[in-house]
């Protein structure tokens, strides 16, 4: 079964310091369950068609302009038509005076009406960005999160392989920790990955030998970040002899986490070899790949040779 996810209407109240203009109950028990939100202009004109109910209302200027032209009757009938639909609130912005009306239908359907200070644009975008990562689709990993050089870095491997050592000897060099152990992985958009810790395990390190670690209390502040976009995946692995490793890279391969597709390579790990070096020299390859240059497509078109690259993809569901 698909898991449901949901934020506390206190969460919002909090987050944007609205003001609570009438809640029928603890807004620490009411669930906003849908990352999209609706201005209400069509629906105040009578149309309610393709209307999803369960979204969030959000009454700006014009709508409050639109609504001052009509008779008292019609703007009571108006907003008495938008309230029965009973949405899990309506926040008014730009902090306007409310019709007299709205408090006493807000009560009669038992809607949250709030209001914010904030332009309905601004005030939009910001709730949207919000929702999209708080409702976002997420699965939890076994791996690492590193920001190197400005690239979110997923590493994976099997237990023991190295992950927080080269890690931490990367947040040494100047990176900062997003998560170790347990990686949260939230799909926010069509095409973004963003990876956070959880809270109660969040700046806290594992090396074998020394025990627990807090990156935040060693290096400062600096050295953690609370989450970060996921740009590519790093998979060690002990290397063996017997398989061929791609030494070129013209091919591109790619994990899908949550449908996304990731940059995906795999580094194989043996003695002598420097991991935080290399994974730092393919975070800045893989910006230079995004930004239209490749190296290994360079050499073979100088030596005269014609390598067309394709696509592997693995998936992370």
């Amino acid at each position: 079964m698909k898991k449901e996810y949901f934020v506390l209407l206190k969460d919002i109240i909090e987050e944007y310091s609205l003001e609570v203009v009438y809640c029928p109950g603890n807004p620490n028990e009411i669930k906003i369950k849908n990352n999209d939100v609706n201005r209400p202009g069509l629906q105040l004109t009578g149309f309610y068609e393709y209307f999803d109910s369960t979204r969030i209302q959000i009454i700006g200027k014009a709508e409050f302009a639109y609504m001052e032209q009509l008779s008292e009757d019609l703007r009571i009938s108006a907003f008495a038509n938008l309230f029965s639909q009973k949405p899990p609130a309506v926040i008014v912005t730009r902090n306007l005076d409310l019709f007299p009306e709205i408090e006493q239908l807000a009560k009669e359907n038992e809607v949250p009406v709030l209001r914010s200070k904030a332009s309905t644009s601004e005030f939009m975008a910001a709730l949207i960005a919000f929702l999209n990562l708080r409702l976002a689709p997420r699965i939890t990993r076994h791996g690492v999160l590193i920001e190197i050089y400005g690239e979110g870095v997923l590493i994976l491997g099997d237990s023991g392989v190295g992950k927080s050592e080269t890690a931490i000897e990367l947040v040494k060099r100047g990176h900062r920790l997003v998560a170790d152990d347990a990686v949260e992985i939230r799909r926010t958009s069509n095409i973004t990955l963003v990876g956070s810790s959880p809270d109660n395990i969040r700046h806290f390190l594992e090396l074998r030998g020394i025990g627990i670690v807090n990156a935040r209390q060693l290096f400062g502040i600096g050295a953690v970040k609370v989450s970060e976009k996921i740009d590519m995946v790093v998979e060690l692995e002990i290397w063996n002899p017997e398989k061929v490793y791609d030494r070129m890279g013209v091919d591109n391969h790619y994990m899908s986490i949550l449908g996304v597709r990731v940059p995906y390579i795999t580094v194989p790990v043996k003695p002598g070899r420097n991991l935080a070096v290399i994974l730092e020299v393919a975070a800045m390859n893989n910006r230079q790949k995004k930004m239209g240059y490749n190296a290994a497509q360079e050499l073979l078109d100088n030596l005269g040779m014609n390598m067309e690259s394709a696509d592997t993809i693995t998936n992370i569901t």
